[in-house]
């Protein structure tokens, strides 16, 4: 059973550096955002498309708009994110979604990489 990073969030993120997050993507090296708590974050400009967020914990966070159709979101947890125009992989089902937003469920991702 893997454990959230409570105890910080990811610097460049938490600063909500989007410009030097995705400077970070673009040259393949991308932040590990694996277990991390990004609750309550502003998201929007961060590309997300292809992030790591396995376990990762969203809660209240602003999505609205994101491209995480190639993320892996196995285990992550998004209860209460803004989620309008939000593109999920394909492999990830409106009821698990829906469950993981109003209850806090966390997301089993068929095709987790």
């Amino acid at each position: 059973m893997s454990t959230i990073n409570r105890s910080g969030k990811p610097e460049i993120l938490f600063e909500e550096n989007a410009e030097k997050y995705n400077s970070l993507v673009k040259a393949g090296k991308p932040p590990d955002l694996t277990n991390k708590n990004l609750s309550d974050l502003d998201l929007r400009a961060f590309d997300l498309k292809t992030a790591n967020l396995k376990g990762a914990y969203l809660r209240g966070a602003n999505l609205k708009g994101v491209d995480l159709s190639e993320a892996n979101l196995d285990g992550v947890s998004i209860k209460n994110a803004l989620i309008s125009g939000c593109l999920f992989p394909r492999g990830l089902s409106a009821c698990e979604i829906q469950l993981s937003n109003t209850l806090g469920t966390r997301m089993r991702q068929n095709d987790a990489k």
